[in-house]
């Protein structure tokens, strides 16, 4: 009789183990942070380079507008310059958004300082450029913490190298913004270094972690993945692979982050993601998206003119 309940014992053991280990699992998902980015109802609008389709991309006027427009997140790219500052800019050259040329990492802000940034910005197919000649400029993040502090920021760290995270943590605890920032980057490097000096502040999965959520989701093994960030951020397809799926979108919810799905700029392809139960849209056209959840107040038409915009400069 003993040697028959050995083996019921085992399995009863191996069966109570594996019970346990799945509930810890489940237990250390780490939970979507609070604060302005994650404690409300809807979807985000999240204005992709402050509406690069409606004006000039990363600049203070964008974001001006954007926030006026009512958009939930401000969504903006961040680079280094030769003198340690922290600016707003997408690309590693001055050369595609202004009429300079030249690394970023090897330009000083006040070399920045002189170029137009709003030089190239075109609606027409480069019929005209309305912003030519109208003062935008390249903007240091710290000018936009100023100007718009109560607005949520998505701030990918486009530079390299750990020191930029220092720089960037320190700024953001300067300015009171660790509660209103997700931080991004494709740079697993600094998005580790990142979250050891400033684990206050919310992050957005890497592309290698996002790798490995969607993998585990394709083997239903998404409940083994403890997530270091509070958010995936990926675009409908990569290549020809679909990734914005309803099986990758529950894998992502079962570990209790955010799915927001990039760039998104036609009306018909927002109605799909947000079909899907996508938490947030980064879209060139906020206006549109804003129509579309019915929260577009102000046509962009009606918005404050580029002089109004410049004299509520700081």
């Amino acid at each position: 009789m003993k040697m028959r309940k050995r083996p019921f014992l085992l399995l009863a053991s191996l069966v109570g183990s594996v019970v346990v280990a799945y509930g810890l699992l489940v237990v250390r998902a780490r939970p979507i942070r609070s604060g302005p980015l994650f404690d409300r109802d809807g979807v985000l609008a999240i204005a992709h380079r402050g509406g690069a389709g409606l004006w000039p991309e990363n600049t203070l006027y964008a974001f001006r507008q954007a926030a006026a427009l009512g958009v939930d997140v401000l969504e903006m790219d961040v680079q280094v310059t030769k003198d340690g500052e922290i600016v707003v800019l997408h690309d590693s050259t001055v050369d595609r958004t202004t009429n300079g040329t030249g690394a970023v990492g090897d330009l000083t802000l006040a070399e920045l300082r002189r170029l137009d940034a709003g030089y190239t910005w075109t609606a027409d197919d480069g019929q005209s450029f309305p912003y030519r000649g109208r003062g935008l400029t390249v903007p240091t993040l710290a000018e936009v913490f100023t100007a718009l502090p109560e607005v949520p920021m998505n701030i990918e760290i486009k530079s390299s190298g750990p020191a930029v995270a220092g720089r960037l943590a320190q700024l953001i605890r300067d300015h009171g913004m660790s509660g209103r920032v997700l931080i991004v980057s494709f740079d697993v490097d600094v998005m580790r270094e990142f979250r050891r000096l400033c684990p206050e502040a919310a992050t957005a999965a890497t592309e290698a972690e996002v790798r490995t959520l969607y993998t585990l989701g394709l083997l239903r093994l998404g409940w083994t993945y403890r997530p270091p960030a509070q958010a995936v951020q990926v675009p409908e397809y990569h290549g020809p692979r679909r990734v914005v799926t309803p099986r990758f979108i529950a894998t992502v919810h079962g570990r209790n982050m955010e799915i927001h799905v990039w760039t998104v700029n036609e009306t018909r392809d927002m109605h799909r993601m947000l079909t899907l139960g996508v938490d947030g849209i980064v879209t060139d056209y906020p206006d549109r998206l804003l129509a579309l959840l019915g929260r577009l107040e102000t046509p962009v038409g009606s918005m404050p003119s580029l002089a109004e915009s410049m004299d509520r400069s700081p």
